[in-house]
Formats: structure tokens, sequence, C-alpha cells
């Protein structure tokens, strides 16, 4: 029961990784599409989603999103306000918080990009009962803050090289081994694959 239970887990993690390959695979051509770097685009529709949302992005919080440092993140919204593609406003009653706006046809174009595709996830997802998918969506959610919790911990990988032999010895594969646990390495890193994804 143990076994199957695992391989279960095992087969959700690799389709969940999968699933993220595509996402990213979409996001790369969206860019190639509007004739953006990848992570243009992929700031224009973190702030296009936010928007969507009801919840707008300030550059703190996209900076966060997508990895960058504040001045890269500057620097790309620079580039993006410059060509149309976004925004910045000062809506909030505090005049110094910026809130960041799809610009122009961002939506339009977004929607023209990614419609044909929502319309076959809807369709993939409609034969499951509401319930189904609220249990999914918690699992999602739970998947989610156990990633966010080890991403916000310090890196204990690094604190490990800090004491290990030089690169290459015997000694540094030893203790990478006996920290990582051998062969359940491979399988770690798949999950951690699909959880970043």
């Amino acid at each position: 029961m143990g076994d199957e239970v695992a391989a279960r887990r095992e087969r959700l993690m690799e389709g969940l990784r999968s699933y993220g390959g595509h996402y990213a695979e979409l996001s790369r051509r969206f860019a190639a599409w509007l004739g953006l770097h990848s992570t243009d685009a992929t700031a224009v529709l973190e702030i296009a989603a936010a928007e969507e949302r009801g919840t707008p992005l300030s550059p703190a919080r996209l900076s966060e999103r997508i990895s960058l440092s504040t001045g890269a993140t500057t620097a790309l919204l620079n580039r993006l306000e410059a060509a149309g593609h976004i925004t910045r406003t000062r809506e909030h009653s505090d005049r110094r918080v910026v809130t960041l706006r799809s610009g122009g046809n961002i939506q339009e174009r977004a929607d023209e990009f990614f419609g044909p595709l929502a319309g076959r996830l809807d369709a993939a997802m409609s034969p499951y009962p509401p319930q189904l998918l609220e249990q999914f969506e918690q699992f999602l959610a739970d998947l989610n803050a156990a990633m966010d919790t080890h991403l916000t911990e310090p890196d204990p990988v690094r604190r490990s090289t800090d004491r290990t032999p030089a690169a290459g010895t015997a000694g540094q594969q030893d203790i990478s081994l006996r920290a990582t646990g051998g062969s359940q390495s491979s399988r770690a890193a798949r999950r951690i694959e699909s959880n970043g994804s």
C-alpha cells in the first residue's frame, strides 16, 4: 500500500513538473510573439494577471514574483513603459506607492495568444466535479506553501559547502551523498523541480 501511494505521489509530481515545463515553453513563445525578452514577457504576464485578479502589483512585489533585484526590475519597467506595454500609476492614498498596470493592448494580445489554450484547459477540467477541483486547488495551495516556506529558509546547501573539502575531492562527494540521501537525491530533485515550475 505504501509503495502504491509513493508511486502515485511521484506520478503527480512528475505531472506538475511537466505542466510547469509546458507553461515555461508557452511563456517563451508568447515573448517571441510579442518581440520581447522572456523576462520582460513574464513581467507583463504577472502584471496583467494581477490586475485581472483585482490585486495589481507594486514594483517591489513584481520583483519578488519574478526574482529580480530592485535595480534590474526598475530597468525592466523602464523598458516596458517606454514600449507602452505597462504604466506606472500613483493611485494609493500614499502617493509614494506605485501601482503597475498593463498598458494599451497587452490584455487583448494576451487573450488572443492564450485564448485557444484557455478553451482547451476548460474542456479538460469540465468532466471533474467541483468538489474534486476544490480538493485539487487545496492540494496545489499546500504544495506552493511548502515550497514558499522552503525558499524563505536559509540555503542549507550553501552553508554545508562552506565547510566541505575542496571541490572534486572524495570527501566532498561523500558528504554530498550523505547530505542528499544518496539515491534519494534524484527523487528529491524531481520533486523540487515540480514545485518550482
